[in-house]
């Protein structure tokens, strides 16, 4: 059976913070839906136990604009909401706020306390975009580190800018222009079939003289 981790959240009138308070989560999965559905799944502890979570948001969000950071201790999202306004809660319905959920006071602002911090001091996170942790793994790390660098980075210069393109228009072009100048350096040529003998005799008479 699989456990709940706890929840903290905050908001702003354009953004809904979530931190998932789970130490050295592995494989972790984070799922968002423009209606507002949220799921979290990880495994952690000593046990290695399965930790799931799903919260229907109180209203919509955009996920092409939301973002995450996955720490060591906790996995930290950024929702941006679909439209502007304050929430009442975190989560739609009457029921009553299950009790894994807790508000963040570190990052809570009220709606009308203008002397709060309009944006959070994130200490140099790494956010990716939102899209589920595995498109984040190879479009991050792959698409950088294999794609720009291995492939286009090394593959472009190395062999296509200096092996392919560099050696080859060098080495290629050169040749051609030596085989051309050789080609044009050649003085006598040949005689035509029906002029052998006149070629013959000039030549005689000119070694004779």
């Amino acid at each position: 059976m699989s456990r709940i981790p706890e929840v903290k959240w905050a908001q702003r009138v354009d953004k809904v913070f979530i931190t998932v308070q789970l130490p050295d989560a592995k494989d972790a999965k984070v799922h968002l839906d423009p209606d507002g559905v949220f799921t979290f799944s990880a495994n952690a502890g000593a046990g290695n136990s399965l930790y799931e979570l799903k919260l229907n948001l109180y209203d919509k969000v955009n996920v092409e604009e939301s973002k995450i950071n996955t720490g060591v201790r906790s996995i930290f999202c950024i929702l941006e909401k679909a439209e502007k306004g304050w929430w009442k809660k975190l989560l739609r319905g009457d029921e009553k706020t299950p009790h894994y959920v807790k508000v963040d006071w570190d990052k809570w602002v009220d709606e009308d306390d203008d002397s709060g911090p309009a944006d959070l001091d994130l200490g140099g996170m790494d956010f990716s975009q939102f899209g589920g942790m595995g498109g984040m793994g190879m479009e991050g790390m792959g698409g950088m580190g294999m794609g720009g660098m291995g492939m286009e980075g090394m593959g472009g210069m190395g062999m296509g800018g200096m092996g392919m393109e560099g050696m080859g228009g060098l080495g290629d072009d050169a040749m051609g222009d030596d085989l051309d100048d050789s080609d044009d350096e050649e003085v006598e040529k040949p005689p035509e079939s029906g002029k052998v003998e006149a070629f013959a005799e000039d030549k005689a008479g000119a070694m004779s003289t």
